[in-house]
């Protein structure tokens, strides 16, 4: 069987992540408060700490962990949205935004674990 070349999975994950991305913020994103950043960082922690702790090979983690979920998550929306929360005055939703993100990304990846562990 013939590996398939890495920038070609690579990039059909990120298409997919991307797609999912821009689903989820349609669906749920606020203007009060980015509820959709903060899900799809937490929700692409989880899946990719679960390709991490389930050793799903390298193809498998180019097209889910390094594409779907690099395209998926967002670090840069992520801090422009806490940014423009201080900025205009909006320090509790910000300091929220933050902490809900830093949180919530590190409790998915335990939860990841927990799963791998009883998947394993």
């Amino acid at each position: 069987m013939s590996s398939l070349d890495p920038a070609h999975i690579v990039g059909t994950g990120g298409a997919i992540g991307a797609l999912c991305r821009h689903f989820v913020s349609k669906r749920i994103d606020a203007d009060e408060f980015p509820i959709g950043t903060l899900t799809v960082n937490v929700v692409g922690s989880f899946v990719l700490g679960l390709v991490t702790f389930l050793s799903l090979g390298n193809q498998l983690a180019l097209l889910l962990g390094t594409g779907a979920c690099g395209s998926f998550t967002t670090f840069s929306s992520f801090s422009f949205e806490t940014f423009r929360l201080w900025e205009t005055g909006e320090r509790f939703r910000a300091a929220t935004n933050a902490l809900g993100n830093l949180v919530g990304a590190i409790l998915a990846i335990a939860l990841a674990w927990g799963v791998a562990q009883l998947l394993g």
